[in-house]
């Protein structure tokens, strides 16, 4: 009983281990460029954007700080430190919208939330959280970037 036992145990192993397959189209070069691991995954930092604690009614700082925001916004993405960026649409979370920083490390995602004036002005809150998501995210950006036929 006790061999039936381990010989099953050591039949599952193996046809475990041989039910994994190799991806046929897998291109280590890219998957090496976007750090890819080897399930085409990386680690990232999700940034939910919030209603910050200014509640300023100065119209043209305000309208300064959401256009400062929109340009660091251009620079993170030129810079290949964001990968994501958007809206939200009307909730009843303060949920503004959100980032998908190609970081690593809340330090690091801190230092570049530095950068947004909308940010410094607490117009808007970051909160980060660890996200684990599909290496190739950012391959997205070369098509979203011949798309858009009118800009903000």
């Amino acid at each position: 009983m006790k061999y039936s036992l381990t010989i099953l145990l050591v039949i599952t192993a193996v046809c475990s281990i041989s039910a994994q397959s190799t991806n046929p189209n897998y291109d280590s070069e890219l998957a090496k460029k976007l750090g890819a691991d080897d399930y085409g995954m990386k680690s990232y930092i999700f940034v939910m954007l919030k209603t910050g604690s200014n509640e300023s009614t100065d119209k043209a700082f305000k309208d300064s700080c959401f256009a400062g925001h929109l340009a660091n916004i251009t620079k993170l993405v030129k810079d290949n430190k964001l990968i994501v960026a958007g809206p939200m649409g009307k909730n009843n979370n303060a949920y503004r919208g959100i980032f998908i920083l190609n970081v690593t490390t809340f330090d690091e995602a801190t230092e570049l939330l530095k950068t947004d004036p909308a940010i410094n002005a607490k117009f808007l809150e970051a909160e980060l959280y660890n996200w684990y998501g599909s290496a190739a995210l950012s391959e997205y950006l070369k098509t979203s970037d011949i798309i858009w036929k009118v800009g903000f």
